[in-house]
Parts: structure tokens; sequence; C-alpha cells
């Protein structure tokens, strides 16, 4: 792993830019939460941390940047669903295509909102509607 750019985005060695399927993070420089997201995916997912990139088949292989979509597990830690259970992303189903672990992704989602964990309990906007990508709105 090389760079990540924001929470839920990242850039191998090799120059591919990967988007963390199947969830959405607030954006950095704009949305509540977003710098918090960077951070979390930032620690999850240092420079030189070795990651699997696992594809489903049941979505699509790129999004409409070039972004391969995959998910990112580091050891046997599936990064997105770490970061929608830190309350730093939210599941988001595109086109509402559910992936092999969207059930398990509704439910760190919701766990993450009753407890007020991370943007849950930091931005009052924020909305649990993984059809639509997340708003968190400002704090």
């Amino acid at each position: 792993m090389a760079f990540v750019s924001d929470g839920d985005t990242l850039r191998l060695l090799d120059g591919r830019r990967v988007r963390l399927v199947q969830i959405d993070a607030p954006e950095p420089d704009s949305e509540c939460y977003g710098e918090a997201a960077t951070r979390t995916l930032r620690a999850l997912a240092a420079p030189g941390t070795s990651v699997e990139l696992e594809r489903d088949s049941a979505l699509d292989d790129h999004d409409r940047f070039g972004r391969l979509l995959r998910y990112v597990v580091v050891g046997d830690t599936n990064l997105n669903i770490v970061l929608v259970e830190r309350g730093v992303a939210s599941p988001y189903f595109y086109r509402g295509e559910r992936g092999r672990h969207a059930s398990e992704l509704v439910e760190a989602a919701q766990d993450a909102r009753e407890a007020r964990r991370g943007l849950w309990g930091d931005c009052p906007r924020a909305r649990l509607e993984p059809q639509r990508a997340l708003d968190a709105g400002s704090p």
C-alpha cells in the first residue's frame, strides 16, 4: 500500500487506485468527520502495509473514475467493515446492488449508530441510507 487519499480510497505502489467497495466515507475537506475517516484508514493501512484486495463478482470491477472496487483486507481484517464499525463510514450500495458483505455492513452501521460512534455521534445530519451516498453535512 502506498497512499491513502481519503476515508474510502487508497493508491497502491503500482499506481492503481482502489475504492473500498460498498462503503462511503465523508469527504475530508467538506464534510463532518471526513478528516477523522481519512486518519482512520491511514492508521489501518499505513504506507508499506501489505493489503489483499478482494473482488466481489456481484459488483462492478471499476467505478466511473477507473478505480478498482474492492474489499481491502489486512491480515484477516476486512477494512471496509472495520471503518463502518468505527463509525467513520457508512454502507453504500450503488444502484441498490448488495455484495457478499452487505448484511455485515448494515449491521455494523446500525451498531455504530446506536452507540453513537464516530460520525453518528458528532454529525447531527448523518443518515443511514445505504442506497445513497453518505451526506454527513457540516458539524
